[in-house]
């Protein structure tokens, strides 16, 4: 994928770029403001950013790492080194996100005076930044890659938590009811830890070499026989992700065909087209696999595959 993009992805990656130094920016001028005025929904807010920030750095990395040619030690380049990146902030926001709550907890004990009008001037700043980000992102997403795609909906996503913070401010300034600001910096961190678990969810996977969310790998055997006549069974199927590129092996049990390679091509084919799984290694066979091994994918794949014209 990233080799026929190389020029919009560079494209990309200044995009990125742009939108990472202005939220990464924001961010500490958020932190420092929510510590001036004692406003959580401010210091919520920013680490709603810091999430931002973090994605913006990994589709920056993810681009970078896909120009990186592999090497002897590191087969696939530096692809996986994302995934991990993703995993670490993951559990950084979770901590982050109790931090938060735990200091919101102890507000509503023993409110504390919050500067509302400091606070107006950097949430309403923030918002205006999250929107520069979004336009930025905004105008490079037709490239659709997946990783610009996801800084631009995290940045959506921080619009709201900025939107809080105003609320709170003008709460604050309006009746000078303070404990809007932990509930509102609460519920921002709802938003945050969303983000977070659907990170984590995904890096886990792929960590644990899973196979992506939206493959159904039987749907994918059934259909590889039946759109191939020549295929008779198919087993020991492995696919995992590396850098969200889908890496396949199989083993598959054909009549033995007039010409090899073209049958081979047509497997490749199939796998790339139907299924978008570009890199597959494919072992062809023309005895019927034998052994306790057969039925590790599925229980029943020794016998009933056999059966299956009936």
């Amino acid at each position: 994928m990233a080799h026929s993009h190389a020029p919009a992805g560079d494209g990309n990656g200044r995009r990125l770029l742009l939108a990472f130094l202005i939220t990464a920016g924001f961010m500490i001028i958020e932190v420092a403001g929510g510590l001036i005025s004692g406003s959580l929904a401010l210091l919520a807010d920013a680490g709603h950013m810091l999430t931002d920030a973090a994605a913006l750095m990994f589709a920056l990395l993810a681009v970078h790492f896909a120009h990186r040619p592999p090497n002897a030690q590191h087969t696939f380049g530096w692809l996986r080194l994302t995934t991990l990146a993703a995993f670490v902030n993951a559990i950084a926001l979770v901590i982050i996100t109790v931090l938060i709550v735990w200091e919101a907890v102890e507000r509503f004990r023993a409110p504390q005076p919050v500067a509302g009008g400091t606070m107006i001037v950097i949430a309403v700043a923030g918002l205006v930044a999250n929107l520069l980000s979004f336009w930025i992102l905004h105008r490079g997403s037709e490239e659709k890659n997946l990783n610009v795609r996801a800084a631009a909906l995290h940045v959506l996503g921080d619009l709201l938590g900025s939107v809080g913070a105003i609320i709170a401010a003008l709460v604050i300034l309006w009746t000078g009811w303070t404990p809007i600001d932990p509930i509102l910096s609460v519920l921002v961190s709802c938003l945050v830890l969303r983000s977070a678990w659907a990170l984590l969810k995904e890096s886990v996977n792929e960590l644990l070499e899973g196979a992506p969310r939206s493959l159904d790998l039987a749907a994918l055997k059934r259909d590889l026989r039946h759109e191939l006549p020549e295929v008779r069974d198919v087993h020991h199927v492995h696919v995992w992700l590396v850098g969200e590129k889908p890496m396949m092996t199989l083993h598959v049990q054909v009549i033995p065909p007039h010409n090899h390679d073209a049958l081979l091509d047509q497997i490749h084919h199939f796998l790339a087209h139907r299924y978008q799984i570009a890199h597959a290694t494919v072992q062809m066979e023309y005895q019927p696999c034998s052994g306790p091994e057969c039925t590790i994918n599925d229980p029943q794949s020794g016998h009933a595959h056999h059966h299956h014209h009936h």
